[in-house]
């Protein structure tokens, strides 16, 4: 197929891009300008110039694709209005067409989540950052009734490949000489790899029904002061901690502190029975361990 990603060089879009070409997928990068053109070919993508907030330009990229993979965000406060432009005018590019259409939501949709796993048939409980794509899912699941085949992707934490969150930690622990996270450190995070979580939107793309929904996380929960010193031993701080208050890092990092900050243990069995799912790479632990320099 050929297939629009939007977000193509970020985190998830980047990884998904890079899966999708190996699996003999043609991959259509959106592109802003030149330069980003310039950048998607230089990887061997080929490049449908659109941007987020223009409607047109999205409907005009989607038109020349066989399915379209939304990965892109701009993380900010422009996040919401971004997203409902995009999201709506693929929908009205798709409509009557049975497209494909994977959608990168999250697991912040299910708010904390206590010791129960949550899993797709789960309530709703969105913290307040992501609250606006409890009804971009609500819409792209009612356009299966006008022949778009819409599909919803939650990823919990999403580390490899140098992941900007889990780089706050090393970073400060490089810096500071203690890996600082946010609130007393007991809750967890259920995490997965941005390679594993590829192979799901792969997958998902290739097999997966209309209006459905699948969790991508994988392993046990780990709690974040754990996360926090794997990223200290990462950097050389021999594990130094730092406690980041709350109240604190929301001044700073506003309502991402409080996902951070917050409690979730999050099921991927349903991608896994369904979809043949197979997540093997090793654990965000793992990976902050990995970036400590070997002995010169």
């Amino acid at each position: 197929m050929r297939v629009l990603v939007t977000g193509a060089t970020g985190l998830i879009g980047g990884a998904v891009a890079r899966r999708l070409a190996t699996a003999g997928h043609d991959v259509v990068g959106l592109a802003r300008s030149e330069a980003s053109a310039a950048k998607l070919n230089g990887m061997a993508y080929q490049a449908a110039y659109g941007d987020l907030e223009d409607a047109d330009s999205i409907v005009n990229a989607v038109h020349s694709v066989d399915a379209v993979v939304h990965a892109a965000s701009p993380n900010d406060q422009n996040s919401a209005a971004y997203d409902q432009v995009a999201v709506r005018a693929i929908l009205d590019a798709l409509r009557g067409t049975t497209k494909r259409f994977l959608y990168t939501s999250g697991c912040f949709l299910y708010g904390a989540t206590g010791d129960t796993a949550a899993t797709e048939h789960s309530p709703l409980h969105p913290l307040e950052m992501v609250r606006f794509r409890q009804r971009l899912e609500a819409e792209i699941l009612e356009a299966a009734a006008g022949s778009v085949h819409g599909i919803i992707l939650r990823p919990a934490w999403v580390y490899g490949n140098h992941a900007w969150t889990t780089m706050m930690m090393f970073s400060s622990a490089q810096e500071h000489g203690a890996a600082r996270y946010v609130g007393n450190g007991q809750n967890r995070w259920t995490c997965i790899h941005a390679d594993d979580l590829a192979d799901l939107y792969l997958l998902a793309l290739e097999k997966a029904p209309a209006a459905s929904i699948y969790n991508g996380a994988h392993g046990a929960a780990i709690p974040l002061i754990e996360i926090a010193r794997a990223a200290s031993e990462g950097a050389g701080a021999g594990g130094q901690l730092a406690e980041w208050p709350l109240e604190e890092a929301r001044q700073v990092l506003g309502s991402f502190a409080d996902a951070i900050a917050c409690d979730q243990v999050v099921s991927g069995q349903r991608a896994v029975l369904e979809l043949g799912w197979r997540p093997s790479r090793h654990s965000i632990v793992d990976e902050l361990r990995s970036y400590a320099q070997p002995p010169a």
